[in-house]
């Protein structure tokens, strides 16, 4: 053990160059499988976009929605405005928001599987009680069901990726969850293009929703646990049997003594949440908190939540709205990949800088097109429509390769093992309290700042840009459980960080209530 007295203090060394291993079968398919995990959120929100624009949903639910929707004098901008339907989507996020905190203490002391599985059959009641809903009791009910299960799936599968991958592959990897994420959001908006002409097309949208929370439920059950969480639950010699099998060789001894010594100070710390807020574990706390809160201050969830609502408010036809948000998915779920085949090359920085100049280069255009073109009784002519769709594309493109998948990979990479689930699931709850805020605030803000709602979004993406310009250390080719090495080494974040003799002590502060804070 590392530490002398004090106990141990976590990983001693940097053994990243001993690592031994090659991607193996077994790899791809436990990821692929955890993945599906991904699909559940992609699904929901691509879903949700469609169905709140379909008229007998509307008409249903949302009456004074539906005639505000055929009224012809309604301004452009403020004709979807309406607290309910902003509360029928968003309600899901805070749902999740809760459930995340709560999945903490289940991933940690039971495993990664066991949240897995918590999320599917918790996605599969709430997608139920939406298709069978005859009120909006029902209604609302499925949608926290729905939440819980995002905030449970959310939590686990990230670190299940990035604690199953090869470090030397583990962004593009970890980036599968992004791809079944973008691939739930377009095969939502095949369906919804699909069931929008029939009566009952929404209950139909909702309800099969079914299927990826049960593949994600069976999918949990078939899958190994990860090493780390094995190790951590005291099973020492079943971890070491997983990880050679996910490694394809007996010969893990490093990575497993990373494991076991980082699994001995874990299982002395009692308290994670108070734990994550000492001075050593800032620089993880900081990027647990601004990667998901600039993730969705992209603007990127209101573009897909309400891409049919945001493409009918500038004039483009039903039809042509589904369609447009249809192509949006679809660039949404083919960029992915540029992100999975550059990430362990180029690394994260440059992926996250580059995406942002693009993103803020369409969303000014974006602006300047609707605030001279657009107005609250004009449509664009066809040739400035087709501009609009293209710009949102690009945007869309660069959050695809850059912010979408990364807002999830680098958090769920950085934390030591003794405060990773309570780091996951602050990621995961600052992410949905965001998505919760301007899913609930976008229609109103459309309403209230016109096209000035795209330059609001390209303001903080400017500023998200900066932070990962100064503050996000390059985490390419680091193993998960040496990570504390790059904090020691930034610029910035090594003021922070106790240095070794430092951290013998500062580690054991929350193992043993005589020991003070030097």
């Amino acid at each position: 053990m590392a530490g002398g007295s004090f106990g141990p203090a976590g990983v001693a060394k940097e053994r990243a160059q001993q690592y031994k291993g090659r991607l193996t079968s077994y790899v791809i398919i436990a990821c692929t499988v955890a993945a599906i995990g991904g699909s559940i959120f992609g699904y929901d929100i691509g879903i949700s976009g469609g169905v709140t624009s379909m008229d007998t949903f509307l008409e249903k639910f949302f009456p004074t929605v539906f005639v505000k929707k055929s009224q012809a004098h309604e301004s452009n901008y403020c004709k979807y405005d309406n607290q309910g339907l902003a509360a029928f989507t968003s309600s899901l996020y805070l749902a999740g928001l809760v459930a995340s905190l709560m999945a903490s203490p289940v991933t940690r002391k039971f495993g990664r599987r066991t949240s897995i599985i918590c999320g599917g059959l918790s996605f599969l009641t709430g997608a139920t009680l939406n298709a069978s809903a005859m009120n909006m009791a029902m209604l609302l009910l499925g949608r926290i069901m729905l939440g819980v299960g995002i905030g449970f799936g959310n939590q686990a599968v990230p670190l299940y990726l990035s604690e199953v991958a090869p470090t030397h592959l583990r962004g593009g990897l970890n980036m599968m969850f992004q791809v079944a994420t973008t691939f739930g959001i377009f095969i939502a908006n095949m369906i919804n293009f699909g069931t929008q002409k029939l009566n009952w097309g929404w209950r139909l949208s909702l309800g099969l929703a079914a299927v990826p929370a049960l593949l994600m439920t069976v999918g949990g059950i078939l899958l190994p646990e990860t090493p780390n969480s094995l190790i951590e639950q005291g099973k020492k010699e079943k971890g070491r049997e997983i990880l050679e099998k996910l490694r394809g060789t007996q010969n893990v001894d490093a990575e497993f003594e990373d494991m076991v010594e980082a699994s001995e100070l874990s299982n002395l710390i009692k308290n994670p949440f108070r734990n994550i807020l000492e001075k050593r574990n800032r620089p993880e706390l900081v990027m647990a908190i601004c990667m998901p809160m600039f993730q969705i201050l992209t603007g990127i969830n209101s573009i897909l939540f309400y891409a049919p609502v945001l493409f009918q408010s500038m004039g483009f036809g039903g039809n042509a709205s589904l369609y447009s948000s249809a192509l949006t998915g679809a660039v949404l779920a083919s960029s992915t990949f540029i992100s999975i085949a550059t990430v362990d090359k180029l690394g994260r920085r440059a992926l996250l800088i580059s995406g942002g100049i693009q993103m803020i280069t369409c969303q000014v255009i974006v602006a300047i097109i609707l605030g001279v073109k657009f107005g609250n009784q004009q449509e664009l002519s066809k040739g400035f429509s087709i501009l609009v769709v293209v710009m949102i594309c690009l945007f869309v493109l660069a959050f695809g390769w850059s912010w979408g998948p990364l807002g999830w990979t680098v958090p769920s990479e950085i934390f030591p093992l003794e405060i990773r689930s309570a780091g996951q699931s602050i990621t995961v709850a600052v992410n949905l309290l965001f998505t919760f805020i301007i899913a609930q605030a976008f229609l109103a803000l459309l309403c209230a700042f016109k096209f000035g709602i795209f330059l609001f979004f390209a303001g903080w993406i400017t500023i998200m840009t900066i932070f990962v310009y100064f503050f996000l250390p390059e985490t390419k080719g680091v193993p998960i459980e040496e990570m504390i090495f790059i904090w020691k080494k930034h610029w910035f974040w090594k003021k922070l960080v106790p240095t070794k003799g430092e951290g013998e002590i500062s580690n054991s502060v929350e193992l043993d209530e005589n020991v003070t804070e030097p």
